[in-house]
């Protein structure tokens, strides 16, 4: 995660790794638990739901911060098992850095037959970030797997860890996938010092005053959210609640404290002497950009060299994986993460006089608040400002500020997104435009299904015996083409053949396919082509004298949903243009006995219709289905049940012919 500072939400690949990591041989507690361990063991469950795989009895925080704006930061948990799938939140995972160390932790467990333990140091494992992927990082966790895990079992810990002294943001994520009973943040500030909160996904809660500088929040029965059996569901980060506190010496003012302008300015702090470019990047960005007259032009060659010849890999080392490596030795090494990228981008347009500036983001759409300003997020890309009076139908994906300036998104680490496009994920969510005191967040653009799609062609013979033979055409463009592009372009053979077989089992029990050709895969702003030869048996199926044909040959759009009462927002993940052009030529002897209906249906947040016809002996059928919106709201979920039905329905359509 190239910069956000984590809490103790576990990781993805925690379980596998604690596994791997082995349990201790635990001893009974020679001393009881603690008394507040106790007294968060004799709450009542009430309010946590019924189907609560486990709950956090108690989760208090309190933020020291001294003179010198150092802090310290001390944390009790205690969490109970209900269910056997709870289990996994009885693990213990403690994250620290080199700027985060960790000065004391005490772990304790009761087990449902009431038995106390205690976790001793040995027990204690230190591991590095699981599922870091490619990247070399200063990160690591104390973790442990105390016994008693089961349903009734209780876990509890308590920690102190020295905090990071180079921003003044305190983060309280207050919500998960369980619930909790009781919780509180207390924060304890030096004389002379202020603070400022802002909330995310949550209403704010009143501050309690206790005096001498020492401010309290409380929280009492915090529901779950819980998102594993929903289908469609948004991203969990954009949902949870939390609260950011800004603070820092009064004498500087407190007026700035808690804004985009500071976030945004803080950042600049840390990053803007990085983004230098010397004489080698100065050189290599003319030489791609010779002969190049046009802003777009121009921009596209230095974003591409980045995107493709400079190796994602993450060093996270230093002020907490925020600040991005000086440009030169990103250019020189040829390697580096996302605000690494977006860095060296800057620095290779300004030799040029193109100016830009990063953006910081997350993947998980809805995470970053506009009404919450703070530095958390896991992702960094670039902004390119547009020249005043410049326009190009190739501008895709941009933003204008407050100031009317235009600036270009560009994500230089996402190798199969076409220049000039935004991948899905980040479209429709907020990201922080760090240009010092004029820093501001911005809103990205959800781009039109065109930039999205897949087409479908085909034309086949159907045989008496009911086996189907022809050649098939499909283009791919945007994020619909990334899985192919990254297949063709890099995989091997076998990788290949196992890919496009996946996709026609959806709609053939028995098929081969011949003379696999593919165009365009390494170019980005062109559709990807894909052609080949398709033979499938038993495709009709005859009953008598009658003949049974799908005319949709391949290719689904079809989702599964639930009947519920739907509470979370429907997350459709991508805009998309999904258009089928299919002929299918009668053996002779058949007449026709019976079409399916036109369908036509549009629900405003997408479209679906089709439409079959009999031309002569030959068959056709076209269909094309768009989706306009990446997110639509909860009390919408009718109208994509009814989507969904029109879509199966159509797909499992058959046309009837009659033997002559």
């Amino acid at each position: 995660m190239p910069y956000r500072r984590v809490s103790l939400k576990k990781l993805p690949g925690l379980v596998l790794l604690l596994a791997l990591v082995g349990a201790g041989r635990y001893a009974e507690a020679k001393d009881s638990v603690p008394d507040w361990v106790k007294a968060a063991m004799a709450q009542p469950l009430t309010g946590i739901g019924e189907n609560a795989k486990a709950v956090v009895l108690l989760d208090e925080t309190t933020l020291t911060v001294g003179a010198d704006g150092k802090a310290v930061e001390h944390r009790r948990r205690v969490v109970k098992i209900l269910r056997p799938t709870g289990r996994d939140e009885g693990y213990v995972y403690v994250p620290f850095d080199n700027d985060t160390k960790i000065l004391s932790l005490h772990i304790w467990s009761v087990g449902p037959d009431g038995v106390e333990y205690a976790v001793k140091d040995k027990d204690v494992m230190e591991v590095g970030e699981p599922n870091s992927g490619p990247m070399y990082s200063d990160e690591r966790a104390k973790v442990a797997q105390p016994p008693g895990r089961d349903p009734g079992g209780v876990i509890a810990y308590e920690y102190d860890q020295r905090k990071a002294y180079y921003d003044h943001e305190a983060d309280w994520f207050f919500q998960e996938n369980i619930p909790h009973l009781q919780q509180s943040f207390t924060l304890e500030l030096p004389a002379g010092y202020s603070f400022v909160t802002v909330w995310a996904h949550h209403k704010a809660e009143k501050a309690i005053d206790l005096e001498h500088q020492r401010t309290r929040w409380e929280l009492a029965s915090t529901p779950a959210i819980d998102l594993e059996h929903v289908p469609l569901a948004p991203p969990m980060g954009g949902l949870t609640g939390r609260m950011t506190v800004h603070y820092g010496p009064s004498a500087a003012g407190s007026n700035g404290l808690g804004t985009w302008q500071q976030v945004g300015a803080s950042y600049n702090q840390i990053a803007q002497d990085r983004m230098v470019a010397n004489p080698e990047i100065a050189a290599k960005t003319a030489q791609l950009t010779a002969g190049k007259t046009d802003f777009y032009d121009k921009t596209e060659a230095v974003a591409e060299f980045v995107q493709k010849d400079v190796r994602y890999f993450v060093i996270e080392k230093g002020i907490g994986g925020l600040q991005p490596h000086a440009a030169a030795d990103i250019f020189r090494n040829r390697y580096g993460d996302c605000k690494d990228k977006s860095t060296l981008l800057s620095a290779m347009l300004s030799s040029v006089g193109i100016h830009s500036a990063i953006v910081l983001v997350d993947t998980s759409r809805g995470f970053v608040d506009p009404e919450a300003p703070s530095m958390l997020g896991n992702h960094a890309i670039a902004a390119v400002e547009i020249p005043a009076g410049y326009d190009s139908p190739k501008l895709r994906s941009v933003v204008k500020t407050k100031s009317g300036k235009r600036y270009l998104i560009v994500d230089p680490t996402w190798e199969k997104t076409a220049f000039g496009q935004l991948e899905n994920n980040l479209q429709g969510g907020y990201g922080v435009l760090v240009e010092g005191d004029k820093s501001e967040i911005v809103q990205f653009p959800v781009l039109s299904p065109e930039l999205n799609s897949i087409h479908r062609t085909a034309t086949l013979q159907l045989e008496a015996d009911g086996s189907l033979k022809g050649n098939v055409t499909e283009t791919r463009f945007g994020d619909l083409s990334e899985i192919s592009r990254d297949l063709y372009g890099s995989g091997d053979g076998k990788q290949q053949d196992a890919y496009l077989d996946h996709r026609l089992r959806q709609d053939f029990s028995s098929f081969t396919t011949a003379h696999v050709k593919t165009e365009n895969v390494a170019a980005l702003n062109k559709p990807m082509t894909t052609t080949f030869d398709l033979s499938a048996d038993r495709y009709a199926r005859t009953m008598g004298s009658l003949m049974m044909v799908r005319p949709r040959v391949l290719g689904t759009a079809g989702f599964e949903l639930d009947r519920k009462q739907r509470k979370y927002p429907i997350d459709l993940k991508e805009t998309l243009l999904d258009h089928d052009d299919f002929t299918i030529v009668l053996p002779d002897g058949y007449a026709v006995d019976e079409l399916p209906e036109p369908v036509k249906l549009d629900v405003g947040f997408a479209s679906y219709e089709s439409a079959t016809r009999l031309d002569g002996n030959a068959l056709h059928y076209t269909r094309t289905y768009t989706v306009r919106e990446v997110q639509v709201p909860a009390d919408r979920y009718a109208d994509v049940q009814k989507l969904a039905a029109t879509i199966q329905a159509d797909e499992q359509n058959h046309a009837v012919f009659k033997k002559k």
